[in-house]
């Protein structure tokens, strides 16, 4: 299951600060802040789409991510390599090798991140 960009939004607010009120969580958007109202339609489709977990404080709610973000980002990222290049992480990395702007450097770093993790493989 997918979230939509304002639910990325909310959702990256909470992965920040792994548990919050809604208040705290409005007080992280930058101004002009979304509507309480909203918000909470959010959190509720969130919940309902098991990213959101909540614990009751009497009548507040506290919530907190129930989806890491390396696992959600992830999961994203395979998807884009199986729809938009044929499967095929080779072609993935060509183009975004190619077509992202990279510095050498950028590139060099890149590098020893596939060297290590060739090392890492067994024969």
């Amino acid at each position: 299951m997918e979230l939509t960009k304002t639910e990325e939004d909310l959702m990256n607010h909470l992965w920040k600060m792994e548990k919050a009120f809604m208040k705290d969580i409005l007080e992280a958007y930058p101004d002009p802040k979304p509507a309480p109202t909203t918000v909470a339609t959010l959190l509720k489709r969130m919940h309902d789409k098991q990213f959101v977990g909540y614990t009751l404080y009497g009548k507040s709610r506290q919530y907190f991510p129930l989806v890491k973000k390396k696992d959600y980002f992830s999961k994203h990222v395979n998807g884009l390599i199986k729809s938009f290049f044929n499967d095929s992480a080779s072609q993935f990395a060509s183009f975004f090798t190619k077509e992202t702007n990279l510095t050498k450097e950028e590139l060099e770093d890149l590098k020893l991140l596939i060297d290590s993790e060739i090392k890492k493989k067994p024969q």
